[in-house]
């Protein structure tokens, strides 16, 4: 058993070793210097010097860890996702290794271990005589020697940025011939007596055991124990420790995990090892450490290796693989995890960190199982589908999922893919899905901006729209639904109407939001969605043109949601609708600590990108979505939630919406290709409503876990209903008036045609009349059906009365007298209709008369 305590023996033979072995390396560098000259004391005196020149501080860094990742379970509990690494080590302190692999490790590389001062001068010497007579010199260093090499070789295997650099450190630390083996040889010397003056023996000594490579990824003691016999460093039996120590002779070739070789396999019972065993157990024995009884039931028992493979990267996360892939982009974007990206590859797989994550398991689960009903994969087209959800005010991304399993290298037959459909091109995504008509939600958002009310009312009958795209740049668009080329359709062939912005919303009306952009411009309805948080899913600006695309930017078609993003970027805009504007990025991480348990300081930001005021009106708009295009996905819990439905061409299908607590975005589509989602049926769903299928019971969950409370309702200075100009239409044709009153935004009502003198189909009279009504009014005009006349001014007795009138045209005539005792004869007063009145030729004209005797 190995003392506890460094022995007064070993203090001093660190110190005569530092003399001693300073002559000693005078001799054995002149000789390999100036062999002709060996002996000269004056050759001696400046190899003394050379020695103790060399740095004789090492720096002991953190051992390359795997890095963690954490999930909670559904008791709340930390649990292990997956982990990465280079090398696979599990550190143990003192207590947790058997004292039997203590002896195992000193018996057979350095018996003197607690009795030298870091370095064994005879055994050193004559390996580096060795050397100088062109022998290899792997033997002669202690412990401590071999702790400070591993230490070397780490930490250049730290900054290695490739396998070639890797392989670059082990021959620099290892280098054993000429005179660069006896340079590495002495500076191992000067750094192991001066570390044995700054740590205990134990110290050392499981430094070297946690750091020590045992073959493959394979390293330290706690790892060998693991992955060779599927036990712990402290259950280890005596075989067991002795075939663990013999290995880090030469660690890939007496390795235990290739059964299958022919010079080291289960076939010859793994002979190279078992030589190795026996010469440890041996060693033991002559020390002392076991009896003859316990080294020959050692020998005698087989090796019999028990692999357990220590798994890594997202195929380990089950369930969550494509979550795990995301938390690894953002480790990798991260600067909290390294300055630059090579120091953060670095730190993923030997920083030992420990990364917890904000994966909700209960919604994970549920999402899992609502992602169910669309298939891997489907013959007839290339099926794509993803959900994610994100937790308001926070960012925080609650569960994330797809149809198609997961790989790290996808399948030929696409079957799996590493393709992460809710996210964005540099974190593991395709270029992104149309948005559809979800992205109509920026178009609200930059109406409001602009002072304008969700109540205004604005003509959004199909018809020909000038839609500004940017700088007072205009566009003519046709709004129709008659399928010819270019013509772009309303949702079941609407013919729109004149109404208000959250109208439009619920019906998600083409024509209307063109309207819309009739007065605010496509570019600023794009800047607001990237405001919003949302880019292409290149990550290219949607203002800008796309990459590789030489089509003009900020075309009127963008309104419509023809630019390609991630669900994510979805996510986090309608979050911050339901977070009264307060856009949250999203957020995958909790926590981080380092290796030390440092907290390290994550980048994430939420910021007001919208005033509440808007938001909130946006919000009010999308909740009557629910009731109409969107009643489909409607949940009937009670809790409070808003939402738009989106679809492409029938190419992509989407719903996103959300409570004031969790927003939650599906959406299904072609991964490749154009096929229409509803031409097709999947598990009783035509493919493009099957987002129903999924949606409710996402938002569901979330709402049953973390409720949700009504939302603020609208501003009262964007909800306003607004007064219009009311145009002057007297006089107009029929065609005329209606076009310019819903031009205005007002409804038309055409009544009957009255009788007129104005030629016929012209507007006589129209109520309300010209100035200023609430927008939507119903307007009613009046045409004249031309069959007018007007009543002349008749004057003398009432039959020349009677023959002006129907000189006029009028054909029924009537008298009414009135007595007057002053008419000396009968006078006509007057006329009912009055004089100057249009009237039909066969209204009835009374003439009005006064005489004495009626």
């Amino acid at each position: 058993m190995p003392h506890n305590k460094r022995t007064a023996t070993g203090v001093l033979g660190g110190l005569a070793g530092l003399v001693g072995l300073s002559a000693v390396a005078g001799i054995l560098v002149t000789a390999t210097v100036t062999p002709a000259i060996a002996v000269s004391g004056y050759a001696a005196s400046s190899a003394i010097d050379v020695f103790d020149n060399m740095p004789s501080y090492l720096e002991v860094d953190k051992l390359m860890l795997p890095t963690e990742f954490y999930r909670k379970d559904s008791d709340g509990n930390d649990v292990l996702m997956t982990q990465f690494y280079d090398q696979n080590r599990v550190p143990v302190t003192w207590d947790e290794v058997s004292p039997v692999m203590f002896d195992a490790i000193t018996s057979s590389e350095d018996k003197n271990y607690y009795t030298h001062g870091g370095v064994d001068l005879l055994g050193t010497a004559s390996a580096v005589l060795g050397n100088l007579r062109g022998s290899d010199t792997r033997g002669g260093s202690s412990i401590t020697q071999q702790y400070v090499k591993n230490v070397l070789q780490q930490a250049c295997e730290k900054e290695a940025k490739s396998q070639d650099e890797v392989e670059a450190c082990f021959r620099s630390t290892t280098v054993s011939s000429g005179t660069d083996g006896i340079e590495r040889k002495l500076q191992e010397m000067r750094y192991a007596i001066q570390l044995e003056k700054r740590y205990p023996k134990n110290e050392i000594l499981l430094g070297y055991l946690n750091i020590a490579h045992f073959g493959g990824t394979v390293y330290g003691i706690g790892a060998a124990a693991q992955y060779y016999f599927g036990t712990t460093a402290a259950n280890l039996t005596i075989g067991q420790a002795a075939a663990i120590a013999g290995m880090v002779q030469e660690p890939n070739t007496y390795r235990l995990d290739r059964p299958d070789s022919e010079t080291n396999g289960a076939a010859n019972g793994y002979e190279l090892t078992k030589d190795r065993q026996v010469y440890v157990l041996n060693r033991m024995l002559s020390d002392g450490k076991i009896t003859q009884e316990e080294r020959d039931a050692a020998v005698a028992e087989p090796i019999t290796p028990n692999i357990q493979q220590r798994p890594q990267g997202c195929q380990l996360a089950t369930g969550v693989e494509f979550f795990c892939q995301y938390v690894t982009s953002v480790v990798l974007s991260d600067p909290a995890f390294g300055e630059t990206i090579e120091e953060r590859q670095q730190n993923l797989r030997r920083g030992g960190m420990k990364i917890y994550t904000t994966v909700d398991p209960d919604l994970q689960a549920t999402a899992l199982d609502a992602m169910s009903v669309v298939p891997a994969t489907d013959d007839r087209l290339n099926l794509g589908s993803s959900a994610v959800q994100v937790e308001v005010g926070t960012g925080r991304v609650l569960s994330m999922v797809q149809n198609r399993p997961f790989s790290p290298n996808g399948s030929e037959d696409g079957s799996s893919t590493a393709v992460n459909y809710n996210v964005r091109e540099v974190d593991g995504g395709g270029i992104g899905h149309p948005a559809g008509s979800t992205y109509k939600l920026f178009s609200v958002v930059n109406w409001l901006e602009q002072g304008h009310s969700v109540n205004e009312v604005i003509n959004g009958r199909v018809g020909t729209k000038r839609v500004q795209t940017c700088d007072g740049n205009t566009m003519q668009v046709r709004a129709a639904n008659d399928q010819r080329q270019g013509s772009i359709a309303n949702f079941q062939a609407n013919p729109g109407y004149s109404g208000t912005i959250r109208k439009f919303t619920e019906d998600s009306l083409n024509s209307g939001f063109f309207a819309m952009a009739e007065r605010i411009s496509v570019c600023s309805t794009n800047q607001v969605a990237m405001k919003l948080g949302v880019m292409r899913g290149d990550g290219s600006p949607l203002d800008q043109v796309p990459a590789g695309s030489t089509s003009s930017p900020n075309q009127p078609y963008n309104v419509l949601g023809d630019a390609a993003v991630a669900p994510i970027d979805m996510a986090e805009a309608y979050a911050a609708i339901a977070g009264q504007g307060m856009l949250c990025q999203a957020k995958a991480i909790d926590r981080a600590v380092n290796s030390d348990g440092e907290e390290l300081q994550l980048q994430h930001s939420c910021e007001q990108a919208i005033s509440a005021s808007v938001a909130n009106t946006t919000a009010y708009a999308l909740e009557g979505v629910m009731n109409a295009t969107g009643q489909g996905a409607r949940i009937y819990d009670g809790v409070p939630v808003f939402g738009k439905t989106g679809i492409h061409e029938y190419e992509h299908t989407w719903m996103d919406g959300a409570s004031t607590k969790v927003a939650t975005v599906v959406w299904v589509g072609n991964v490749e290709g154009f096929v229409k989602l509803n031409d097709y049926r999947v598990n009783g769903w035509r493919l493009d409503q099957i987002r129903n299928a999924i949606w409710p019971k996402m938002q569901g969950a979330a709402n049953a876990k973390y409720g949700g409370d009504r939302f603020p309702g609208p501003d009262q200075n964007l909800s306003k209903n607004t007064l219009t100009d009311l145009p002057n239409v007297v006089g107009q044709t029929v065609e005329e008036a209606q076009r310019n009153l819903q031009n205005a935004g007002f409804t038309v009502n055409v009544a009957d045609a009255t009788d007129s003198t104005e030629p016929e189909g012209r507007i006589v009279s129209q109520d309300p009349g010209a100035g200023r009504a609430p927008g939507g009014t119903t307007v009613t005009i009046t045409p004249s059906n031309g069959q007018g006349a007007t009543v002349p001014e008749v004057t003398g007795n009432p039959e020349e009365a009677e023959r002006q009138l129907r000189a006029a045209g009028f054909t029924s005539v009537s008298t009414s007298c009135s007595e007057d005792g002053d008419a000396e004869q009968p006078r006509v007063t007057g006329t009912d209709p009055a004089a100057g009145s249009s009237v039909g030729r066969g209204t009835e004209i009374t003439i009005q008369y006064s005489a004495k005797d009626c």
